[in-house]
C-alpha cells in the first residue's frame, strides 16, 4: 500500500485568516506539519494543496511541493480529492495543517487503524480530551463504538453532564484523515449531508451514509490545533515545553 499526504492550505480561514502562515516560533505555522508528515517513513509523497499564491511562496521556500488548485472548493476536502486525482497512490492522507505539534508516528497510526478494519475505507484518529475544552465547539467530541469505529463527531460537549459535576473523559477528535483514494474521490461528489452542514464537520457525510469510519486511539500525545489567534501562544508554549524548537 503507498499513501501520500496532502496538506490543504487556504488563507481565507474565518476565524483566524492568514492561518497557514501564522509564525510560530518564527516560522510558519504549515512548515511545522509538513515538516512532521515529510519525516513519515511509510508516505512516498507529502504535497501542500492551496490557491494562495502567498501561501505557495512560503511553502516553496522551506522546500514543500506545492500544487495550485482551483479557488471555489467548498471544503479543504475537495481540495485535497483535486490534488489526490493526480497522484499514484493508495491511500491519501489528509493533514490539516493547523496541527503543529503533528509527528510521524501518528501518520503510522492512521495508516494502521485503515489496514486494520477491511471494511473501513477511512480512518482518522482521536486523543483523550482536555477537560477545559469539553464546551468548546472548536474541540470535536467523537463518540466509538465497541469496534473502534466512529458513532458520531459533534462540536456539543459530549457525553452529557449532570449540573454541577465535572466534565466527564471524552474523546477529541485530531483533525487527520486516511482515505482509499477511489473512496475519496466518490466522496466529495457527494451532496452535503444534513448533519455536517449543521455542525461543519465534513466527516459526518460518510457516517450518514452508513459507512464505517475506523478511529486510532492515542494515548500519551496531546495535540494543540490553532484555530484562532489565542491559540498561538499556547501552541509555541507546547512546542518548546516539547523541545521542539525548529521544525
Amino acid at each position: 500500500m503507498t499513501a501520500a499526504v496532502v496538506i490543504p492550505a487556504r488563507w481565507a480561514s474565518a476565524r483566524l485568516p492568514g492561518k497557514p502562515l501564522v509564525p510560530l516560533l518564527g516560522r510558519p505555522m504549515i512548515e511545522w506539519v509538513y515538516a512532521a508528515a515529510a519525516r513519515c517513513d511509510r508516505v512516498s509523497r507529502v504535497v501542500v494543496a492551496t490557491d494562495d499564491a502567498r501561501i505557495g511562496e512560503a511553502c516553496t521556500a522551506f522546500g514543500a511541493e506545492v500544487a495550485f488548485t482551483r479557488p471555489d472548493h467548498p471544503t479543504g476536502t475537495d481540495r485535497v480529492a483535486e490534488v489526490a486525482a493526480g497522484l499514484a497512490a493508495d491511500v491519501v492522507v489528509n493533514v490539516q495543517g493547523d496541527e503543529p505539534l503533528l509527528e510521524p508516528h501518528l501518520v503510522d497510526m492512521l495508516l494502521d487503524a485503515l489496514e486494520s478494519d477491511p471494511e473501513a475505507r477511512m480512518a482518522t484518529l482521536v486523543a483523550p480530551g482536555e477537560p477545559d475544552r469539553f464546551e468548546d465547539p472548536n474541540c470535536v467530541k467523537a463518540l466509538l463504538d465497541a469496534r473502534g469505529r466512529a458513532l458520531c463527531f459533534t462540536r456539543a460537549p459530549v457525553p452529557a453532564v449532570r449540573k454541577g459535576e465535572p466534565p466527564p473523559s471524552y474523546w477529541q477528535h485530531l483533525g487527520v484523515y486516511a482515505y482509499e483514494r477511489s473512496m475519496l474521490l466518490d466522496f466529495v461528489q457527494r451532496p452535503q449531508s444534513p448533519l455536517e452542514r449543521i455542525e461543519h464537520l465534513e466527516q459526518l457525510r460518510v457516517l450518514e451514509a452508513g459507512e464505517p469510519i475506523a478511529v486510532g486511539r492515542i494515548e500519551g500525545w496531546r495535540g494543540t490545533a490553532v484555530d484562532v489567534v489565542q491559540d498561538v501562544a499556547r501552541a509555541e508554549a507546547a512546542l518548546r515545553a516539547a523541545g521542539r524548537l525548529t521544525p
